[in-house]
């Protein structure tokens, strides 16, 4: 790949994590090597169990045991922080293709770390990277930054009907 672009996936709708692990699919059978970055994340989803199967995906997590639900605290900051710091490293070492945020949009939400400084990280993507973020409540900046953007948007969801997370299907 010559020319990588920034694509975000966004919105209330199911789907978006689910996208950038499809692209991780499809690209470690095209031979690329991705890094995963989850933010606000740090228990084992069924995604993460399955990727350690594949050849050439590193998965880090930057986070504690589920999202955010209330104020973030300091520790939640401080990982999501050094979290970027490592996402960043590993797209700048030339040794992957696929750079994943995952819920950075999310991040940026509680004020993990700044738009400015997601802004400036992407400007720092090497020409042949390919970078995805994650995370519904994307601000516009990011938006008008990124070369794709799709929004999930629900429609009728179980969850509603009390319905709670399935592994292999929500986890």
């Amino acid at each position: 790949m010559t020319t990588g672009k920034v694509q975000v996936y966004t919105g209330n709708g199911k789907g978006k994590t689910t996208a950038a692990m499809g692209l991780t699919l499809r690209a470690t059978g095209a031979g690329f090597k991705v890094f995963i970055g989850q933010f606000a994340k740090g228990a084992e989803y069924s995604e993460i169990k399955a990727l350690q199967l594949l050849d050439g995906v590193r998965v880090e997590q930057f986070g504690r045991h589920c999202f955010i639900i209330n104020e973030p605290e300091e520790e939640d900051v401080r990982l999501a922080r050094d979290g970027l710091e490592m996402a960043r490293t590993a797209m700048k070492s030339g040794e992957y293709d696929l750079i994943i945020l995952d819920e950075a949009n999310i991040a940026l939400f509680y004020k993990l770390f700044s738009v400015e400084t997601l802004l400036a990280f992407i400007d720092e993507k090497p020409e042949a990277v390919e970078l995805i973020i994650t995370g519904r409540y994307a601000p516009e900046a990011i938006i008008e930054r990124a070369d794709l953007v799709t929004e999930m948007r629900e429609i009728k969801h179980y969850y509603t009907q009390g319905l709670e997370a399935r592994t292999g299907i929500e986890s």
